[in-house]
């Protein structure tokens, strides 16, 4: 292996001849060999968008040349295009400040333009960090890839699932089954209207995450160090700004007050209880869609859903809900890092939040968890239910909460005991309230009708 020196601050360093990155990435490549995860490549496509969005705003204001500013856009480019993608080696255990990682790319930068200008054009902190600091510019990298991997990934995924909810809907229109609380019997409810509480919940979850986009597209560039903006000269923050809404066809702007843009993680926090709570419905469908398909003898069997597997490898002919445990899976971990961030979150000392790469890791992670499931469930399970109307039937006439309907002519003690004696001596309801005396059974026809109870009379 073939190695040439880089220096910083600090001295000399060793780095393979074939990485652009300089010194200051190879101190941390070498200090933080803690665990397998790195920085997110989104968060690197961020700094990618921000950094040639800096250089613009710069160029704009007078303060980079012509020849920087186009070598430092091409290159920016080159990273966004993923041709750069092996030249970003570091862990999310680092400095909590991301300093390294911004430093990695400020060095890829410099290095690799530097080879396409054939000369020593670019100082990866004197021209690429230029008006910036490692504080306000990691900030700006987290938000904006929060900001484009939601809009990108998580609700498209969303949109899909919901309408094929309503498909199915639609499909079920007029299909009465037996409701349940507590994991018992309860009054009828139509098929339709149980989906109708799945695509609902997303449709919900959808709106919070939308909601908590206008925090996250505040940026914090043009803080600096501690957000006085130190360094940076008037106007660059809202030119920067700018420059990234451009860049993304996304409405980004300076944020009011760097102070709290660079030590509050609020928004994450905020936008992250959005994907907990899509989690958490996620969680709730998964787990009625493998409790209604259960069986297929021996469980409720409510509900068809596709085989897309073998599920054992000692019992023959046993299929699995997969997909719904995958889906519950990803639910528990997308709780877990809502905990991580929000303690992360919580230790913004002074001027900075010095925990912001484990914050950022954990909310991509979500939602490309989130995503990927979502768009999963949706093509191996949720597009294939079939309602099994013969089962449904057979469940809806055995439920002895159908004497609900009784209770308006018997009253609510009589009712009681109905059930309790068809119950007890496995008859009908109709049955028991005669034998109890509290209808004939021409009266018993003439007011119990399950299908009306499934909506206001």
């Amino acid at each position: 292996m073939e190695y040439r020196l880089e220096h910083d601050s600090m001295g000399e360093i060793e780095v393979l001849s074939d990485r652009y990155w300089g010194a200051q990435t190879q101190r941390s490549f070498q200090n933080f060999e803690i665990g397998i995860e790195k920085i997110p490549m989104e968060v690197i496509r961020a700094f990618a968008i921000l950094k040639k969005s800096a250089a613009a705003a710069n160029h704009r204001l007078g303060r980079l040349d012509d020849q920087r500013h186009a070598c430092i856009s091409q290159v920016c480019d080159e990273i966004l295009a993923g041709k750069l993608d092996g030249h970003f080696p570091l862990a999310v255990w680092q400095t909590g400040s991301g300093t390294q990682s911004n430093m990695n790319v400020n060095e890829v930068i410099a290095n690799r333009g530097n080879e396409i200008a054939g000369r020593k054009l670019l100082h990866p902190n004197d021209h690429v960090n230029m008006s910036q600091s490692s504080n306000d510019t990691f900030p700006t990298a987290m938000h904006i890839a929060a900001v484009v991997e939601l809009k990108e990934k998580l609700l498209p995924a969303m949109d899909r699932l919901i309408q094929t909810f309503r498909r199915l809907e639609k499909e079920n229109e007029g299909i009465i089954k037996i409701g349940r609380t507590h994991l018992q019997d309860a009054t009828p409810i139509l098929f339709s209207q149980e989906i109708s509480g799945w695509s609902s919940m997303l449709e919900k979850t959808r709106e919070m995450a939308v909601a908590s986009l206008s925090g996250l597209m505040e940026l914090a560039l043009g803080g600096t160090a501690v957000g006085t903006g130190l360094n940076a000269p008037k106007g660059f923050d809202t030119a920067a700004a700018e420059a990234v809404s451009q860049m993304t066809g996304i409405d980004f702007k300076t944020a009011d007050n760097k102070f709290h843009a660079l030590t509050s993680k609020d928004a994450i926090v905020f936008a992250h209880g959005a994907l907990k709570a899509l989690a958490a419905d996620m969680m709730k469908i998964a787990n009625d869609v493998r409790w209604l398909s259960s069986g297929p003898r021996c469980g409720l069997g409510e509900i068809r859903i596709p085989e897309n597997e073998p599920g054992s490898s000692i019992m023959p002919g046993k299929v699995n809900p997969t997909q719904c445990e995958s889906v519950t899976m990803v639910a528990v971990q997308v709780m877990g890092n809502d905990s991580t961030i929000g303690f992360a979150a919580s230790q913004g000392n002074f001027q900075l939040n010095v925990f912001m790469p484990v914050i950022i890791y954990n909310f991509l992670q979500s939602v490309r968890l989130l995503s990927d499931s979502l768009r999963s469930f949706d093509l191996h399970c949720a597009g294939g239910i079939k309602a099994n109307r013969g089962k449904m039937s057979e469940n809806l006439n055995r439920s002895l909460m159908l004497v609900t309907a009784l209770a308006p002519y018997i009253g609510y003690e009589h009712a009681a005991k109905t059930a309790k004696k068809a119950y007890q001596e496995d008859i009908s309801l109709k049955e028991a309230c005669i034998l109890l005396g509290f209808l004939s059974g021409e009266e018993f026809d003439r007011v119990f009708h399950p299908e009306q109870m499934v909506s206001p009379q």
